[in-house]
C-alpha cells in the first residue's frame, strides 16, 4: 500500500469572510471548544491573533513540513467564490505560483460539479493561472454528512468531459476507480472525521484519533487497498489547532515508521496504467 496526501485551501485571509458569517462561527466555535476543555487558553489566544493578523492559511509551513518529510504532496486551490470560499484571483495565484516554486504539485479546489459550462470555465481559469497542462480536481464542501455535497457518477463523466486528469470527490473505503479516462481517487481519512467524530461537545482525544488512524490503515492493507488517500486542510497546521497538527505530524512519523511510501496523484496513475496496459 502507498500513501496519498493532499491538502484543501479554503481560507487565505480573515477579511475575505466579512461579508459571510464564517469569522463569527470560527469565535463562537473557539470560545465552545476552550469551555468544554477541548481547546487550551494558548489555542484560543492564538486563533484571535491570527485575526488580527488577517492569517488563515499556513501553506508555507505545510510546504517546509512536507518537502522536509519528503511527501509529494498535492494541494488545491481555489479560482471561484461561493459556498464560503472566498479568497481573491490575485491571492489564488500567489500561492499556485508559490506550490509551483515548491516542487509540489497542484489542482483544482473547484465549485462547479453539476454544469458542464461551469466546470470547464474553472478549468481554463486555473489551467491559465497555473500554466499547468494536465492537473486533477477536489471539489470544496465534499462529505459524508446530509449537508455536504455527494458526487455522482454523472458529475465524474462532466470532469472527465473538461479534460481533468483526475479526481479525489468520494468517500468510500475502496481502491481508485476509473471514470470514462480519468481516475476518481477515494479519501479514506479526513481531518475533521478523524477528530471530531463525536461532534463539537464530545471531540476525540488525540490518542483516540490516532489508535483509529492506526486501525484504518490497519484495515486498508487487510482489504487490498492500493493508494491510502488522505486529506488534510492547511488552516489546521498551526498552533491555533494544536491536536490536528500534532495529528497530522504523528501521522507522518507512524506511516514512515511502518515503511509505506508517499506518493502522489500522478504517480499513481502512472502505476494504475501502466497495470491496466500490461
Amino acid at each position: 500500500m502507498k500513501i496519498i496526501i493532499s491538502h484543501d485551501v479554503d481560507h487565505i485571509t480573515v477579511w475575505e469572510h466579512k461579508k459571510d458569517l464564517i469569522i463569527p462561527k470560527h469565535i463562537l466555535r473557539s470560545f465552545i471548544e476552550f469551555s468544554i476543555g477541548y481547546s487550551s487558553l494558548s489555542e484560543l489566544i492564538n486563533r484571535f491573533k491570527s485575526i488580527t493578523k488577517n492569517k488563515w492559511q499556513n501553506i508555507d509551513e505545510l510546504i517546509d513540513f512536507d518537502k522536509i518529510n519528503v511527501i509529494p504532496s498535492t494541494f488545491f486551490v481555489a479560482v471561484k467564490n461561493g459556498r464560503n470560499l472566498n479568497y481573491s484571483l490575485k491571492n489564488a495565484q500567489i500561492w499556485i505560483n508559490r506550490i509551483i516554486e515548491s516542487g509540489l504539485d497542484l489542482g483544482l479546489h473547484g465549485l462547479a460539479y453539476s454544469n458542464y459550462s461551469a466546470i470547464k470555465e474553472e478549468y481554463t481559469i486555473f489551467k491559465n493561472l497555473s500554466k499547468l497542462n494536465t492537473f486533477g480536481i477536489r471539489i470544496h464542501n465534499i462529505g459524508k454528512r446530509d449537508c455536504d455535497i455527494g458526487l455522482t457518477k454523472e458529475n465524474l463523466a462532466l470532469m472527465n468531459k473538461a479534460q481533468f486528469l483526475f479526481s479525489s470527490n468520494s468517500f468510500e473505503f475502496i481502491n481508485p476507480y476509473k471514470v470514462g479516462d480519468f481516475w476518481d481517487f477515494p479519501i479514506h481519512i479526513m481531518d475533521g472525521y478523524i477528530l471530531e467524530r463525536n461532534g463539537i461537545f464530545k471531540k476525540q482525544t488525540l490518542e483516540q484519533a490516532k489508535q483509529e488512524t492506526v486501525q484504518l490503515v490497519q484495515d486498508a492493507c487487510e482489504k487490498g487497498i492500493r493508494f491510502f488517500n488522505i486529506l488534510f486542510h492547511d488552516i489546521y497546521f498551526s498552533n491555533n489547532f494544536n491536536k490536528c497538527r500534532e495529528w497530522y505530524m504523528w501521522f507522518v512519523c507512524h506511516i514512515k515508521k511502518s515503511g509505506f511510501q508517499f506518493v502522489n496523484y500522478r504517480k499513481a496513475i502512472q502505476e494504475l496504467e501502466n497495470e491496466s496496459n500490461n
